[in-house]
This record gives C-alpha cells, sequence and structure tokens, in this order.
C-alpha cells in the first residue's frame, strides 16, 4: 500500500489531548506505511464506513474489520500502483474533511473523506469519490 502522503500542519493540541485532525491524520500516516494495526486503533468498534457510488466496493461498512477485509485489501488488485495524496484539509469541531487525489494504473481522480471524530475514535467515515471514474477503474 505505498501510498504517497504529502505531510500537513496537524492543528494545535487542546490540553494535550490529540485534535480531530491530528486523528484523522495519523490514519493516513498509518494507511500510508500498511500499519493497518495501528490505523484501526482509532476507528470506534461500531464505526461506520460508507463508500459512494454505484460500484462493487461501494457500500456500508460496520467497523474497521468489515471495511478492512472488504474494501481495503482490495485496494491492490483493483487499482494497480494506488496513490493518494492530500490536497487540502478541513477541520471544524468534531468534523474533519480531506480533500483527496488518487492516482493508479487505471485511475486518476479526486475525492473528499469526510469524518466523525468522537472522544478520540473515528465513528464516521463517508467517502465521496468521482464515482464514475471508480467504477470504471473496476470494469463496472
Amino acid at each position: 500500500m505505498g501510498g504517497y502522503i504529502k505531510c500537513l500542519e496537524t492543528g494545535k493540541r487542546k490540553n494535550g489531548v490529540m485534535t480531530p485532525k491530528e486523528i484523522v491524520l495519523g490514519g493516513y500516516q498509518s494507511f500510508s506505511e500498511g500499519k493497518f494495526e495501528s490505523l484501526g486503533k482509532i476507528f470506534h468498534e461500531k464505526a461506520v464506513i460508507k463508500v459512494s457510488g454505484n460500484h462493487k466496493r461501494s457500500g456500508e461498512y460496520k467497523g474497521f474489520e468489515g471495511w478492512r477485509d472488504n474494501f481495503l485489501s482490495h485496494l491492490p488488485t483493483d487499482y494497480p500502483n494506488f496513490d493518494l495524496q492530500i490536497l487540502h484539509v478541513v477541520a471544524e469541531g468534531d468534523r474533519v474533511h480531506v480533500f483527496v487525489k488518487y492516482t493508479a494504473d487505471n485511475l486518476d481522480a479526486n475525492g473528499v473523506h469526510m469524518f466523525l471524530v468522537e472522544d478520540g475514535l473515528e465513528t464516521e467515515f463517508i467517502i465521496f469519490d468521482d464515482t464514475q471514474k471508480m467504477a470504471a477503474a473496476l470494469g463496472n
């Protein structure tokens, strides 16, 4: 998964506690390093991950393990040489929006990832992609 992550300012800590922005960007760092155990630790056990669109990976995943096993594990074959670059981050309160660019042998698309962070854990993650490009890359 060697996705390239462009380092960005992570925001300010409040009373020594990580901000939602820091938590989310730490997740991207774990993803880029292939550290899925670390990535899983920032998700609430009942987190909901939603993938927009109408393709074989679209839908709602319950918990990190479901998303990891049924979505993340397929990235190398679905999108050979997958790469993710963070373009911009907007954080307000418990919500973090990350604007991203994806590239792969069969893909060149943009997306927005929306996170809800509660009590230091990601409870909701919605992936808004250019679903037509994602589906075309998947052969849909």
